[in-house]
């Protein structure tokens, strides 16, 4: 793990890529874009987060013939027994819709009382040495709250305005960056990564 000094992350989301080098410039190591090497997006055909996230890793690694780093996140609502899960961001059919995914959501809870509206953001990081490397470095991260009866806030994305927040007693959306960071499911994935990361190259 010492010798790393480059990752390509299974993403192009350009959020994602420089909250990644931001982090990860303490460790030496620099993240670079999967379209850099134009690398499809993988099929995520996995039944779990972690399973998914292993597979965009492996996929960008076995392309760019390098390490690769790949999360898989989404939101698990505990009265529709974790949907939509792994399928969040397709949860409305279309791949990405925010707007749809949060009013198909708000539908299939309609009527719920606020005790029945739990749920957790949960995200898995992945991060692969090589393509077949057989003990991937895995790290996840979970964030408990609630779902609203109405979206809140115009920060974030997703499902943001739609999760009560409880230690801050307001939405996802309504927090500020550098907050969700410190409080979210992917925030505290990465802390956990940081830590595997330092300690391997300080070994």
């Amino acid at each position: 793990m010492s010798t790393i000094s480059e990752i390509v992350l299974a993403s192009n989301n350009a959020g994602k890529i420089t909250e990644l080098n931001h982090l990860l410039a303490e460790c030496g190591i620099r993240v670079v874009p999967q379209s850099a090497f134009d690398i499809p997006d993988a099929e995520e055909t996995g039944l779990s987060f972690v399973e998914n996230a292993i597979l965009k890793a492996r996929h960008a690694a076995r392309i760019a013939n390098r390490p690769a780093l790949a999360d898989d996140s989404g939101l698990c609502v505990d009265a529709l027994k974790g949907a939509p899960g792994i399928y969040s961001a397709r949860y409305a059919g279309e791949h990405g819709n925010d707007a749809a995914n949060n009013a198909k959501l708000l539908q299939a809870l309609e009527g719920q009382p606020r005790s029945a509206r739990t749920a957790r953001f949960l995200c898995v990081l992945a991060l692969v040495r090589h393509a077949d490397d057989p003990v991937p470095i895995i790290c996840q991260g979970e964030w408990r709250g609630e779902i609203l009866t109405q979206p809140a806030g115009d920060n974030g994305f997703g499902y943001d305005p739609l999760f009560w927040v409880p230690e801050r007693q307001c939405a996802s959306a309504q927090l500020s960056k550098e907050e969700k960071s410190a409080l979210s499911h992917r925030g505290q994935a990465l802390k956990k990564l940081l830590a595997e990361l330092s300690a391997s190259h300080s070994a």
